[in-house]
């Protein structure tokens, strides 16, 4: 797979943003698709990917089956976020698979780095607990990964959970030349990288990634966020006030000399009706 022009990236960033931000709006997914075919910029192949999509969604209700057929399009990384989004048994939200999915393209507009790039894509599958088995295995596909980096995140897919991610880069980081100025192996951090991932051993890799993050601007991945229910706190206090009120007039009634029953009977039955 090649790399895209810059301008994909961006359209791609857009549409979903704009898918994610408007699934609440009460149109169906088909028609989102219908409207954001005609808003992204004709001149690019979103938009006859978006037909493709479209039409594997009528046919499996889902968009990681199209994604998977246009290979050439979007990356086999991409792809698996967007299967594990929708499987119907997992708990990763598809919408924050979408803000994955759109802050990675943004990345990706604005110049990605290998760095980066693996950083932000092994933060999601740590943070979401997503497969590394399978995660780093789509990861190794990008095509901004050159063969070095490839074969280094396969050995990461066999030693994750043997040996400590900050292990892994500090090893193949400039860092680690002050002590071994024959590593044997290509070096692919930086010194920053290098004397971060050392700081942080043994630790919880989410402190290395935002360590990572704060210091040298590396993008964050989205967290989930709580859902909003503000919205439905107005109705919620207005049918307690109701059923507080019918249980005053009831007390009232009571002490008034006591509840006329009658009130809650059925009307009378006539003769002959069952």
């Amino acid at each position: 797979m090649p790399l895209l022009d810059r301008e994909e990236y961006i359209e791609q960033a857009y549409f979903f943003r704009a898918l994610r931000e408007r699934m609440n709006q009460g149109v169906s997914t088909q028609e989102l698709l219908a409207i954001l075919r005609h808003e992204v910029l004709a001149i690019t192949k979103l938009p006859m990917a978006i037909d493709f999509m479209a039409t594997e969604l009528r046919h499996t209700g889902g968009f990681a089956g199209a994604m998977c057929r246009l290979s050439h399009y979007f990356t086999p990384f991409q792809t698996y976020i967007m299967s594990e989004a929708e499987r119907p048994e997992g708990r990763f939200d598809f919408r924050v698979g979408l803000e994955i999915l759109e802050k990675e393209a943004e990345y990706r507009a604005k110049g990605a780095t290998p760095q980066g790039l693996f950083l932000y894509q092994f933060e999601a599958l740590c943070r979401n607990r997503l497969s590394y088995d399978e995660g780093l295995e789509a990861m190794a596909q990008d095509p901004l990964y050159d063969e070095a980096w490839r074969e280094w995140i396969l050995t990461v897919r066999r030693q994750i959970g043997l040996v400590d991610l900050a292990d892994l880069i500090y090893v193949r980081s400039e860092e680690y030349l002050k002590t071994h100025p024959h590593p044997g192996k290509p070096i692919l951090f930086g010194e920053k990288e290098g004397r971060i991932a050392l700081a942080h051993r043994r630790r919880d890799p989410l402190y290395l990634f935002a360590a990572l993050s704060r210091q040298l601007g590396y993008p964050s991945v989205p967290r989930p966020r709580p859902e909003d229910t503000s919205s439905q706190l107005v109705p919620q206090l207005a049918r307690r006030v109701e059923r507080l009120e019918a249980r005053i007039k009831l007390l009232e009634e009571e002490l008034r000399g006591g509840i006329d029953i009658t009130r809650f009977y059925g009307p009378p039955k006539q003769e002959g009706t069952p």
